[in-house]
């Protein structure tokens, strides 16, 4: 029986089939905080995942393979005690390079608003490993070719 909130464990190749861009780098996911509480002086908490109890780390990627251009920029939570941080120096282009997940799940949940909701996806990772093949950026720009050209 699946309970709520379940993640289901992918494939990073599945669920982006021309790679992804890590934009910038992974930073800590905080816990909103009224003008108050920053008045007051309180501290800002890092959110903690509610299924694993791992600290959350978040990070804007960019997904090649998305239809629409307001898919392309997603948002991942990465979940664990420490930041995660990109294996290798990789292709840094503009502040973006190519990266492969490690421990990608992908759990359902409601989007937009009013008449215009939906079936999106939050996505959740535990780090990143050493990409499978050097130039995920060159494959991505060699398959957009191609379909440019099955195009024409």
């Amino acid at each position: 029986m699946l309970q709520n909130r379940h993640r289901f464990a992918e494939q990073q190749a599945l669920v982006f089939p021309q790679g992804l861009l890590l934009c910038g780098d992974v930073e800590p996911d905080t816990e909103y905080q009224s003008r108050d509480e920053r008045a007051a002086g309180r501290p800002v908490r890092q959110r903690v995942d509610e299924v694993t109890g791992k600290r959350q780390w978040k990070g804007i990627f960019i997904d090649p393979s998305a239809g629409k251009a307001k898919n392309h920029s997603i948002e991942i939570t990465f979940l664990g005690d420490v930041q995660p941080v990109p294996a290798g120096n990789g292709d840094n282009v503009l502040g973006m390079r190519p990266v492969e997940l490690e421990g990608l799940q992908v759990s359902p949940r409601l989007v937009g608003q009013g008449e215009f909701k939906g079936i999106g996806w939050a996505y959740f990772a535990t780090g990143f490993k050493q990409p499978a093949t050097t130039g995920t950026a060159k494959a991505a720009g060699k398959a957009s070719a191609e379909t440019a050209g099955a195009r024409s």
